[in-house]
């Protein structure tokens, strides 16, 4: 028997033996990983006898509309003592009178003008440096001019998750529910981005933040030298700051109701794409450490979902294998996810989950093969 008549012998044994290694790598995600937060008493910061002073800094390019809309939420929070500090980066709308007329009615907001120059194109990031320098306070709490939170508690949920020895303090942003399977996909895949960094920080091993919900220290910013480390990558503001900056003890997460800030999704898949790709040229620059971590899960998910379709395909009469390899998997997260579905408020995406968890690995994947080394140009 010549060896191409015993890799033809053995296979079936090689093809279902890979699709359960590649299983066993996800039963690891969402055993003991995902049921961190799945586990997580979510509780309520508000209250704690932390007494901090806060910044919230929002930069704004052209935001007119959303600074009208969800400003006020942000100035009117119930909270004894902040700043809200609003850094207009050479707007060429009406955001410039906007802020104006909504400084003569608040004298705790604070407007940073940054005009445009010629020879100087920067990136949110100049921006966001500017609203720092300017805040009064040690604390930051960062969000952007087209969310709104969810009450008018928000700032004391994230202020107060600053108790002893923390610096930074991850919140959670989910999307505006709308009609239509984009709106289904990109808030499916925020929470899923949510459940995975809330899990690893939950483990001490942080490796992300998302800016529309995301507070830390003045100091720790300039300790870290600001965005100096990727200034050369235009997206990453949070993420990577985050990224290069948390340590096992020094992060907390504000996820309480009160604490969520919702924003505007993305309504065209041509946006949704350009936003994706953005944040696939940011991860180039995480940690070795974490790029393995995340690489991994996303190749064995969607290898799982390939070897799944090879094994169906080579060996049709043997499908109860295969569909059992996926149904145990599909049964394990709609266990593990319903509660964090519950506590991330996203509870009606539960029964789309065999639909969506498919078409997002492979979406991810796709755009980031194509976008992960692709040089950015626009301001975020």
């Amino acid at each position: 028997m010549d060896y191409k008549t015993d890799i033809l012998i053995n296979l079936p044994y090689i093809l279902f033996g890979g699709l359960g290694l590649f299983l066993v790598f996800q039963l690891y995600y969402l055993l003991f990983v995902y049921t961190r937060l799945a586990r997580y008493k979510v509780a309520s910061f508000k209250g704690t006898p932390v007494n901090t002073s806060v910044s919230v800094i929002i930069c704004a390019r052209n935001e007119q509309e959303n600074l009208k809309n969800f400003l006020p939420t942000i100035l009117q929070q119930d909270y004894p003592n902040f700043e809200v500090i609003v850094v207009n980066d050479y707007s060429d709308d009406e955001t410039k009178w906007v802020l104006q007329d909504f400084g003569g009615k608040y004298n705790h907001l604070k407007i940073v003008d940054i005009k445009e120059h010629i020879k100087l194109k920067h990136s949110k990031k100049f921006a966001l440096t500017m609203g720092i320098k300017a805040a009064q306070y040690d604390h930051l709490l960062l969000t952007d001019a087209d969310c709104q939170p969810q009450s008018l508690h928000w700032l004391s949920e994230m202020a107060d998750a600053f108790t002893e020895g923390k610096e930074i303090v991850l919140g959670y942003s989910p999307y505006f529910k709308t009609k239509g399977f984009l709106n289904k996909l990109i808030r499916f895949e925020t929470t899923h981005t949510a459940i995975s960094y809330l899990s690893y920080a939950l483990k001490r091993n942080t490796y992300m933040g998302v800016g529309r919900n995301l507070a830390y220290t003045k100091s720790l910013f300039f300790k870290g030298k600001g965005f100096n480390a990727h200034m050369h990558i235009k997206s990453g503001d949070d993420d990577l700051f985050v990224n290069h900056n948390a340590t096992k003890n020094n992060v907390n997460i504000a996820i309480h109701p009160d604490a969520h800030v919702y924003s505007l999704a993305k309504n065209t898949w041509k946006s949704y794409y350009k936003q994706k790709a953005r944040h696939a040229g940011a991860s180039v620059a995480y940690k070795k450490k974490h790029q393995y971590m995340l690489g991994t899960q996303l190749f064995t998910a969607i290898t799982f979902y390939l070897m799944l379709i090879v094994c169906l395909a080579c060996y049709p009469s043997l499908w109860y294998f295969a569909l059992a390899a996926y149904l145990f998997r599909l049964l394990l997260q709609f266990i593990i996810f319903k509660p964090i579905y519950s506590k991330l408020a996203v509870k009606d995406l539960l029964l789309w989950l065999p639909i969506l968890d498919l078409f997002f690995y492979f979406y991810i994947c796709f755009n980031g093969i194509f976008n992960r080394s692709k040089k950015q140009n626009s301001w975020k």
